[in-house]
């Protein structure tokens, strides 16, 4: 962050200029430290079957590192089709919806709570 905002000063179109390139290395730092932590898991638990699900599991490079992983660690890998690797906001959207053909809504002055019981 540092190198970035040092960067940014010496030239303010620095980001716009190297994007790719930051994304990158901001994907790869992410992975390692993904990496790493399932290696110390693995090694803890000696769970050695891995399923990755959700949005994350269509990033290409996290499909890849899991893949050769199984072959150099022996784990099991679960990884699903690329087609199957939908996040929740498809799932967030119909709840939505479904709600409010049935008028189960709050007014606009109700203030958000990202950790709610879930009740029928």
């Amino acid at each position: 962050m540092y190198f970035i905002q040092k960067k940014v000063k010496e030239n303010p179109s620095f980001i716009e200029e190297n994007l790719v390139d930051i994304c990158a290395s901001i994907q790869h730092t992410i992975i390692e430290i993904l990496m790493e932590k399932l290696k110390n898991v693995v090694k803890q638990t000696g769970i050695k079957h891995i399923a990755i699900a959700g949005g994350v599991s269509a990033n290409s490079e996290i499909r890849k590192r899991l893949e050769l992983a199984e072959k150099h660690f022996g784990w099991t890998t679960y990884i699903p089709k690329f087609e199957y690797t939908t996040d929740n906001a498809a799932m967030i959207a119909i709840t939505g919806y479904l709600k409010f053909l049935n008028n189960n809504y709050s007014d606009i002055a109700i203030t958000a709570q990202a950790r709610l019981k879930v009740t029928e």
